[in-house]
């Protein structure tokens, strides 16, 4: 009896510290990460890059325990997503940069008799830089295991009811019981260099478009927040990325409390428990902010299960 699979893409994260070196290796080996159309320079970029970035990168991992959170997230996304479908379906993911690679989790669908593969980045917005990266590496894997099955895969959607309404949640968890209008609110998209926009990358709007969205939500459902702000985090290097960063945002905050929702990133990883939770809060801390808080990504609420749902349902 045939099979249908559904299969998560991600970036994926360091699963111990020996992998943290991989990790920045397969990242910086990325055409569409360092954009170069030169191989030779793409390496080596890339390994001045890993070499400088190594050390400090484990200390990161080594204050969040020895490992990203992400695999650990996507897993109990995985196993919520295949109870949801029952036996009929095979639910699986594969990561980018870490283990499990799109070739592994090829090769254990190769088992099963599979027709059909939908394929779902959780990456809400589209890049080049996540989305186009991620679906290329799956497409590459599967041409090079021969296998038949056809592959149909989405996009982006920050436009699902059903996904926004597990962000609006999270974000009403995170104020709790305190008044909306003493926090203003930073949607924190992960920044991207202004080059790769301007060659066509159409992150910039759908972040734009996905922040107008759930303003609207937000207006609906009487979350009146100070004010709304949109702001870029994780800049490296010296070239122009998109603005403003959250840094610089932070400093024309004039309410002394904020809630920053990380807009870009579906899973919890390195960039939301340790960059967002730790070295921003520092830096609120020392502009005199009150109450700094972070929301938590949708990880594998029952919200985001059911909107994976739909998106499945509109992909077939």
């Amino acid at each position: 009896m045939k099979k249908e699979a559904i299969v998560l893409l991600n970036m994926g994260g360091p699963n111990n510290l020996n992998e943290v070196e991989m990790f920045l290796k397969n990242m910086f080996a990325d055409k569409n990460i360092l954009t170069m159309k030169s191989s030779f320079l793409r390496k080596l970029l890339g390994g001045v890059i890993v070499f400088s970035r190594a050390e400090s990168s484990q200390e990161i991992y080594r204050k969040l325990g020895g490992k990203s959170p992400i695999v650990g997230h996507t897993k109990k996304l995985v196993e919520k997503l295949q109870k949801k479908f029952g036996e009929k379906f095979i639910v699986d993911f594969a990561m980018r940069y870490t283990p499990p690679f799109a070739c592994e989790t090829i090769e254990r669908l190769k088992k099963e008799n599979i027709d059909k593969i939908y394929l779902i980045p959780l990456y809400p917005q589209y890049s080049t830089t996540t989305t186009k990266s991620s679906l290329e590496d799956f497409h590459e894997c599967y041409h090079k295991s021969e296998g038949d099955a056809l592959l149909v895969e989405i996009k982006h959607f920050f436009e699902n009811k059903t996904y926004n309404k597990a962000i609006i949640k999270n974000i009403k968890k995170t104020v709790a019981t305190s008044e909306y209008r003493d926090f203003d609110i930073i949607f924190s998209a992960h920044g991207l260099p202004q080059k790769i926009i301007d060659a066509g990358d159409v992150y910039e709007k759908h972040i734009n478009r996905h922040v107008k969205i759930l303003k609207k939500m937000m207006q609906e459902e009487q979350m009146a927040f100070h004010d709304i702000h949109l702001a870029y985090q994780s800049k490296v290097g010296r070239m122009q990325w998109l603005t403003p960063s959250l840094e610089e945002k932070l400093k024309t905050v004039r309410n002394r409390g904020v809630v920053i929702f990380p807009i870009a990133f579906t899973i919890d990883n390195s960039e939301t428990d340790f960059e967002l939770n730790i070295e921003y809060r520092e830096i609120a801390e020392k502009l005199g902010f009150k109450d700094y808080r972070v929301c938590k990504c949708p990880n594998d609420s029952d919200l985001f299960v059911d909107a994976l749902s739909e998106i499945y349902e509109k992909m077939k």
